[in-house]
């Protein structure tokens, strides 16, 4: 494996690290890997860069220490942040997702909160360390998760989402994996381990994974009979 640094932002806050055809990166801000505008920019930058990159198979966002992401940085609100700017990036962000080529596993090591459980459930794929918390918690402080809310309402059942949200109490990892809204649980010294068993599981399709991955997430906005006439044309483009 061969590590790399991206950036005076990326250096500290996002590490970028090479493992067979995959790009591992690795959020990297301290207790609760909490992002700021610049983190979510410099996250934003190195998923397009390698999406871009004709040798990466697949992406892998993760996270040191003992947490995934906790989501923005109160703190850094409450010293006189922009809360627009702190939006902006974070939807901006979420926006990337779908439109990547690439398939995006989640490994996370950690408890997933408020906005960083809406990066697991917008990731194609998360596997979750044994006994992690995921979820939102903003109602328990008195604030509605107006953002992180949408990845939750595209990926899981009303009901299971709204159960989260409504509350503020998060998932356990067992419940998290029992309602859709991630695909396995493991013991932490087993992550890395089942994250790279599944990777090339992730890039079969080969060639037509980029187009297949976009318009999957195009046709859940569209109706019935709109994905359906669409896929048609996206059926043409692929055999020719």
């Amino acid at each position: 494996m061969s590590t790399e640094n991206q950036g005076d932002d990326a250096e500290v806050e996002v590490g970028v690290s090479h493992s067979d055809s995959a790009v591992w990166l690795t959020m990297n801000r301290g207790p609760g890997n909490l992002l700021t505008p610049p983190m979510m920019r410099s996250l934003r930058s190195l998923l397009t860069t390698a999406d871009e990159d004709d040798d990466v198979g697949a992406i892998v966002l993760t996270a040191a220490g003992a947490d995934f992401c906790a989501g923005l940085d109160a703190g850094e609100l409450r010293a006189g942040g922009d809360p627009i700017e702190f939006a902006t990036e974070l939807v901006s962000l979420l926006k990337l997702f779908p439109r990547l080529g690439k398939p995006l596993l989640a490994a996370v090591n950690g408890d997933a909160l408020a906005s960083g459980f809406s990066l697991v459930v917008a990731s194609d794929w998360a596997i979750a360390v044994e006994g992690s918390k995921l979820g939102t918690y903003e109602s328990s402080v008195g604030v509605w998760s107006m953002i992180a809310q949408v990845p939750l309402l595209q990926r899981l059942l009303p009901r299971h989402a709204l159960s989260n949200i409504i509350t503020g109490i998060p998932f356990t990892a067992q419940r998290a994996l029992e309602i859709g809204a991630i695909n396995a649980t493991v013991p932490a010294e087993r992550l890395r381990a089942a994250v790279e068993e599944q990777l090339p599981l992730l890039i079969r399709s080969g060639s037509h994974l980029a187009r297949g991955r976009r318009f999957f997430y195009r046709a859940l906005d569209l109706s019935y009979e709109q994905a359906l006439d669409e896929s048609l044309d996206e059926f043409v483009a692929m055999v020719r």
